[in-house]
């Protein structure tokens, strides 16, 4: 393993933490890439290959020996998401890690309506509990993903009721963890709520799509039991089903509506519309 690499980027095999190692690598950064599957990591310049799962805390001690920075993309959902957290920032601390950057969510709380919040907050303790020097950037839900919530009926259904989101792009996450992963020190203990540039309700949403797709989308608003009842046919775990139908009541109960100056800030451009995001390159 290649020890002047200081470094390290995990989830580059995934939609976020890819976009932000081949920025790094087109800007002739070297970087350690740690995966679980060493056939699926990107082929970049200037890159070295670690292999470790995040519950395997001797492989990450390994992988991560010799880092100074590391990004933490957070684990797949997970029931015991946390737990595989832990493990990688005990690990990061064990080896020496000085700066993590942790991918957290916007209102990380313990008693946070998206459940899976209340697990970003656990990380984030953990992470101040080790005493890991940190920055924390609590991205928005991804704008890109909204399409994927259209039904094969062009319908958007869940109980966001008119409450409001600043969905942000998944570019410009990339943009910012880049510009804080290449200057690490003037962004410890910071928190930066990334988000898009406006709050939109999920009927304005479904318009959005409309107008920029050409494919007629619709929100239809459902109550909390018909949420749960219509996401039942897909066979998924209680606290999965918890998290889709908590993504819509946090909506609801306001608090996904921040609108945060951070990507431009940290990135020097503005933060993309939904609009931009949907509209092909």
């Amino acid at each position: 393993m290649d020890d002047t690499v200081t470094l390290g980027i995990t989830g580059s095999t995934g939609h976020l933490g890819s976009r932000i190692a081949r920025r790094l690598a087109a800007a002739g950064v070297a970087q350690r890439l740690l995966v679980r599957d060493p056939a699926r990591a990107p082929q970049l310049p200037a890159s070295t290959v670690a292999v470790a799962a995040y519950d395997d805390a001797a492989a990450l001690r390994a992988a991560l020996a010799g880092l100074s920075t590391v990004l933490m993309v957070s684990a797949a959902e997970h029931p015991d998401r946390v737990g595989q957290h832990r493990t990688f920032v005990d690990a990061a601390a064990d080896a020496g890690v000085q700066h993590l950057v942790y991918t957290s969510f916007l209102g990380a709380a313990p008693d946070a309506t998206f459940t899976l919040a209340r697990d970003h907050w656990a990380t984030e303790e953990h992470v101040r509990a080790r005493g890991l020097r940190a920055t924390f950037l609590r991205d928005s839900l991804y704008a890109d993903f909204f399409p994927a919530l259209t039904g094969e009926d062009g319908v958007i259904r869940g109980p966001a009721g008119d409450g409001r989101v600043a969905a942000v792009a998944q570019d410009d996450v990339a943009d910012a963890a880049v510009a804080v992963l290449r200057d690490p020190v003037p962004h410890a203990g910071a928190t930066y709520d990334l988000t898009g540039p406006t709050a939109l309700s999920m009927a304005e949403v479904a318009e959005t799509i409309t107008a920029v797709t050409g494919r007629p989308v619709r929100y239809a608003e459902e109550t909390l039991e018909e949420a749960y009842a219509s996401r039942a046919p897909y066979g998924a775990p209680p606290w999965q089903v918890d998290a889709w139908v908590s993504t819509y009541t946090a909506i609801a109960a306001g608090e996904l509506a921040t609108v945060s100056t951070a990507v431009a800030d940290l990135t020097g451009h503005p933060a993309r519309t939904l609009a931009e995001v949907l509209r092909p390159a």
